[in-house]
């Protein structure tokens, strides 16, 4: 099977690539804003949560309100970094074809 080791070699390539973008992930940081900026979250676009801001005035908000808004504020940073990973490994992964299996 000839074809073989070219897929091994791109699988090889590939793994690699993955590698690289893995590390450029966990550099690359995503800013949420809520409550017109009272919160703020700093995410890794690996997904790794690297800092939380909270306005002083916020926190004198009723409590419900406060985790509320901090839920979602998370949410939509996790929500974020997810979509920024999917989109890149997608451009890595699209390179690899598989005959027969995609």
């Amino acid at each position: 099977m000839p074809g073989v080791g070219k897929l091994l070699k791109q699988a090889q390539k590939m793994q690699r690539s993955i590698e690289t973008l893995e590390a450029e992930l966990e550099k690359r940081q995503i800013d949420v804003a809520a409550a017109g900026g009272a919160v703020r979250v700093k995410v890794a676009a690996s997904g790794t949560f690297l800092g939380l801001e909270l306005d002083a005035d916020f926190l004198k908000e009723e409590p419900k309100v406060v985790a509320g808004t901090l839920l979602a504020a998370f949410q939509d940073a996790a929500r974020q970094a997810k979509e920024c990973h999917d989109s890149e490994m997608k451009k890595i992964t699209a390179a690899l074809q598989m005959p027969g299996l995609f």
